[in-house]
């Protein structure tokens, strides 16, 4: 699996997936406000400052290859809306998770997501030839399952005291992954979930 070049944009019809960079943190940080969006993220994003750490790391961590953070473009509104990243990349065994993805609860139950995960995936097996893409999110987190199993995430199972969140609790995680076999399949049933959320 080759390294992702830096200036990967990932372009759809409601949505540009662009590389992050520092630029974008005042933006992105004014989106992040909504206390709603980090009820189940593990580690702390309640103030300007916990952003600004935590999207400079994200660049420290796509510098060293073992991420790549994009931030999620709306282009009919012309405003940056959330963001999400391709992150425990292990390029010797083709795999790769879809992680950190959030956006702001004005675009939660919208075609953005599956807009955002099909060009994701896509980009995954078709250009990185992936053998694996791994999706996780807290255990307790329902909407969040719903939508990975929704977009053809095949549930793995809970792995106990998976991460250990800035307050110091345990987070149990779900896994779901999606693996090339299951790939063109997958990708029909995205693109026909994708049509029918935008026509309905």
């Amino acid at each position: 699996m080759s390294p992702i070049p830096p200036e990967t944009i990932l372009q759809g019809k409601l949505v540009e997936l662009i590389p992050l960079e520092k630029v974008h943190f005042e933006e992105l940080t004014d989106r992040a406000q909504e206390k709603r969006i980090w009820e189940f993220i593990p580690i702390t994003m309640s103030s300007a400052h916990d952003c600004i750490q935590a999207f400079t790391k994200a660049i420290i961590e796509r510098d060293n290859g073992s991420q790549f953070p994009f931030v999620i473009y709306h282009k009919q509104d012309r405003k940056i809306i959330g963001s999400t990243r391709l992150m425990n990349i292990e390029a010797v065994h083709r795999k790769l998770e879809i992680g950190w993805t959030w956006l702001h609860p004005d675009y939660w139950a919208t075609a953005v997501n599956v807009e955002c995960k099909l060009l994701l995936l896509t980009f995954c097996f078709e250009t990185l030839q992936a053998i694996r893409v791994q999706l996780k999110t807290d255990e307790n987190n329902i909407r969040s399952r719903k939508a990975i199993a929704k977009i053809g995430g095949t549930f793995e199972g809970i792995l106990r005291n998976d991460w250990i969140r800035d307050d110091g609790t345990f987070r149990n995680s779900a896994y779901f992954s999606i693996i090339h076999s299951e790939w063109e399949i997958t990708k029909t049933q995205l693109n026909d979930l994708l049509h029918n959320t935008l026509t309905a």
